[in-house]
């Protein structure tokens, strides 16, 4: 995706046109402008001329986002500076200082009878004079209004500064012949007719809302320059400059100079400047900047390190292997700015109605003014009700309502390292119905251990584990590295070993002095040695919990078994208990063994389990879970899941898998923890309640805000509406949608209890009564409950059904007081029946 810079933007209006007009041009395929950061992102073969033609001919400018190699200073941090409060403060504060003498002579004296000076007795022209002067000040200050709202009516794409324009200029324009109507009456000595004409005076009027919009505008800019923060944290973080190795000496140089395979230094203190490998030395380091997590990770020969990284103790050299926008840093930015320029597909109601919205509201202006004319009101009543109809309409709030939540919860999620990598995605998230995961890597570490040593013949544990060092030191195979790894720390010494030979598919073989040692499944070990009963139960049972038994034997007498598992990660079981409690549907999805698959699974607490798939058919599987449960999540790390991941309708790819993987996904979890899984399911859910407030707001103020300035309550109600206070509402509306959003920056995405499963996400209506997954079969059961009043209760009867074995999952719901459960046994219904009523409810009957 390229990304451009739009200038003078002023409201959704703007931002419609823009897109309209890129998306015109020949070889774009795709085009989203964004309001919030001022910036559009566009894919296709178009020339980069061509866009930026096509929107300066819709009479905005445009340029191509680049990085500036001199000043070594990122463009997107430059374009996200809030430069626009400044301005409007300052433009404010004179608007203040020369609003309030103007509010002293047209309401203070007016109404108050506050004293002027001697000059001005009687010489309503004079206060004419000097009230036009005040306003033609006021409306120099902020002729942006007038620039840019005039500007946009040539170009025939009306934007909210036309509204603002339109309406001060009809409140001057009006006044203005007012003042030399008076004139001419007090040239006859009228003078009681010049003061009845000066209370038709609207100059305060048209300065006033020029004011309050300010207002308005300025704290729209506060608020908006918070939205980015977290975006302008993340670039804070990238470092300026390296220290590289040239011709044997240390040099300096700029972060953009440092090219892949240079060798670069960090002492203590220092920001790791790329990212790179360890090839001298050993630290901690700090990885909070990318992970959150606070505690330094240990680094020595070999391992990894990434830029924006803190050095803590010891002095390493590492060689550059990403560099530039490849860093991982650069990575989390890119994805970060690109979920803030693109959009989701909520905001495309939005931008269909902003893109009418000011036409319509000049339209409503003119046919208020004429109706009030017909009806006899008069042309100052008239005019004022059209007024007011131009300034409380407000299409800023329409515009904000989507992207300053989606800038937000992007914000939030790459603050916890969940990276959204579109709009889209950060919206789809909470919609999904079913969760699949992957097992290798995503629920178990991916790295097999030592669970179990089991010893025959009085051989003690470390002298098993000295003769199987022996042999599987010499070995590639992943489960000898478990071996390997148990017996470096025990401080285990190998045994010198000769004639070293694999038995393909069967084990390792090799000669100990005398003694012929040989390492290998139990299946083919029994071939040739006798395997006590006891040893031989021990296996089964292992076995049953998943965990691969080598059995290993010297001169065919049986020496002991090791047993080796890969383990569940820490967080896995809570993780897959927090998406059940969301309502999703879990399933394991993996190449495993049905075995092995169904023993982790149990363990983990998934729904279903799906084993022995091959790589080319996990993505089959996920049209299945899509055919039977709607939109699916998958999480993966492997190459294997790419396809998954991509064929699901939300990838989410674990940080330490594969580039493939991660390129493959549609969100990113930096920290490798499954326990974020939920959390940007909560997150997801939270920001879209948060964007469908906003366009509630926006829509509710517009359709009640637009008939009371109109005067359409007068006879009804006695309501009406002044144009000062319709323009004072229409600032506070845009800055009320984007301090909504900013809300949700409190937001916790790892408390339970934030999302209740209020529409029973996991909707298995359509479901047959008996399925069989895996192998598994699964029975349902129709419980009627009497007594739930609310989602409270649904978590307590379902946190009760649960805790009975051979329950998987329950549905319940105290809208149509209903828990339907499925089982992966026969369950007597008194046992379901008496579960229930512990918790206080009466259960009617169970089907």
């Amino acid at each position: 995706m390229r990304q451009f810079v739009v200038t003078g933007m002023s409201c959704a209006a703007c931002s419609a046109r823009v897109e309209k007009a890129v998306s015109k041009v020949l070889g774009v395929t795709s085009c989203s402008v964004s309001l919030l950061t001022n910036s559009m992102g566009v894919e296709g073969e178009a020339l980069d001329k061509d866009i930026i033609e096509a929107v300066e001919n819709a009479g905005y400018g445009a340029s191509l986002k680049t990085k500036s190699k001199k000043e070594n200073v990122n463009n997107d941090e430059e374009l996200l500076k809030d430069r626009e409060t400044p301005v409007l403060k300052r433009r404010l504060i004179i608007s203040i200082l020369l609003l309030i003498p103007l509010m002293y002579v047209s309401m203070g004296h007016m109404m108050w009878n506050f004293p002027l000076p001697h000059f001005f007795d009687n010489n309503y022209v004079g206060i004419g004079i000097f009230e036009m002067l005040i306003t033609i000040l006021i409306m120099v200050i902020n002729q942006k209004f007038f620039i840019n709202g005039f500007k946009s009516l040539i170009n025939r794409a009306p934007n909210m500064d036309a509204l603002v324009a339109l309406g001060s200029s009809a409140s001057f324009i009006w006044s203005t012949y007012i003042l030399f109507k008076m004139t001419k009456v007090t040239a006859t000595g009228n003078n009681e007719m010049a003061h009845e004409l000066m209370m038709q005076f609207y100059f305060e009027s048209a300065a006033m809302i020029l004011t309050l919009i300010t207002v308005g505008k300025l704290l729209e800019a506060k608020s908006k320059g918070r939205t980015t923060d977290a975006l302008k944290s993340l670039m804070k973080l990238a470092p300026k400059t390296a220290k590289v190795i040239i011709d044997g000496e240390e040099k300096e140089i700029l972060i953009d100079e440092v090219k892949k395979g240079d060798v670069f230094v960090v002492r203590p203190g220092e920001s790791i400047p790329v990212d790179g490998v360890v090839v001298e030395g050993d630290s901690a380091v700090n990885e909070s900047a990318l992970t959150g997590e606070s505690i330094p990770i240990d680094k020595k020969v070999g391992d990894k390190v990434s830029a924006a990284t803190i050095n803590e103790s010891g002095f390493i050299k590492c060689v550059a292997e990403r560099v530039g926008e490849d860093t991982t840093l650069s990575k989390i930015i890119q994805m970060v700015s690109d979920a803030a320029a693109t959009k989701a597909p909520i905001a495309k109601v939005a931008d269909k109605v902003s893109g009418i919205f000011v036409p319509t509201v000049i339209i409503i202006s003119v046919v208020t003014f004429i109706i009030w004319m017909i009806v006899g009101a008069g042309v100052s009543f008239s005019l004022t009700r059209a007024v007011a109809v131009l300034v409380i309409s407000c299409p800023c709030a329409l515009g904000l309502a989507t992207p300053v939540a989606i800038m937000v919860g992007s914000g939030v999620g790459a603050k916890n390292g969940i990276l959204f990598k579109t709009a889209e995605s950060l919206e789809e998230t909470g919609k999904v119905k079913a969760v699949v995961l992957d097992k290798t890597g995503t629920i178990t570490e991916g790295k097999p251990k030592v669970t179990d040593i089991v010893v025959a013949n009085n051989i003690d544990e470390k002298t098993l584990l000295a003769y199987a060092y022996s042999l599987e030191i010499k070995s590639e195979h992943p489960l000898a590295k478990a071996i390997i790894k148990k017996s470096e720390e025990e401080n285990i010494k190998p045994f010198d070993v000769e004639n070293f030979k694999i038995l393909p598919g069967n084990g390792l073989v090799a000669n100990i002095g005398k003694d012929e040692i040989i390492g290998g499944s139990y299946k083919y070990i029994k071939t040739f040695a006798k395997v006590d009963k006891d040893i031989e139960d021990s296996i089964y049972k292992l076995s049953e919990e998943g965990k691969t038994p080598l059995v290993f034997v010297k001169r065919n007498e049986l020496l002991g078994v090791i047993f080796v598992a890969d383990t569940l990660k820490p967080d896995s079981k809570d993780a897959i208990e927090e998406l059940k409690n969301l309502g999703m549907h879990v399933i394991m999805l993996t190449g495993d063994s049905e075995k092995t698959a169904h023993a982790i699974g149990k363990v983990a607490g998934v729904d279903e389990v799906v084993a022995e798939v091959l790589p080319d058919g996990k993505d089959k599987k996920i049209i299945d879970i899509q055919n039977k449960f709607g939109k699916v999540l998958m999480v993966g790390d492997g190459i294997n899941d790419a396809p998954a991941l991509t064929r699901a309708d939300i990838g989410i790819a674990i940080g330490a898998g594969t580039d493939v993987a991660i390129d493959a996904a549609d969100v990113v979890l930096v920290k490798s923890r499954l326990i974020d899984v939920p959390a940007a399911i909560r997150l997801s859910k939270k920001t879209l309640t948060n964007i469908h407030q906003n366009l509630f707001w926006a829509f509710f103020y517009n359709v009640i805000g637009i008939p009371l300035a109109a005067g359409a309550y007068i006879h009804s109600f006695g309501l009406e509406l002044n144009p000062m206070f319709a323009a004072a509402a229409m600032s506070l509306s845009s800055f009320f949608v984007v301090t909504n959003a900013l809300r949700l920056n409190l937001f916790d995405i790892y408390k339970n209890d934030n999302i209740k499963n209020k529409d029973n996400i996991n909707n298995k209506d359509n479901m047959k009564k008996e399925t069989v997954m895996g192998d598994e079969k699964k029975l349902e059961k129709n419980i009627k409950v009497e007594g739930m009043m609310c989602e409270h209760c649904e978590n307590r009867v379902k946190k009760a059904l649960l805790k009975i074995d051979g329950v998987i999952d329950a549905d319940v719901s105290h809208k149509n007081g209903l828990a339907k459960v499925t089982l992966s046994k026969e369950i007597e219904d008194n046992m379901l029946k008496d579960a229930i009523e512990k918790e206080e409810y009466k259960v009617l009957s169970v089907e």
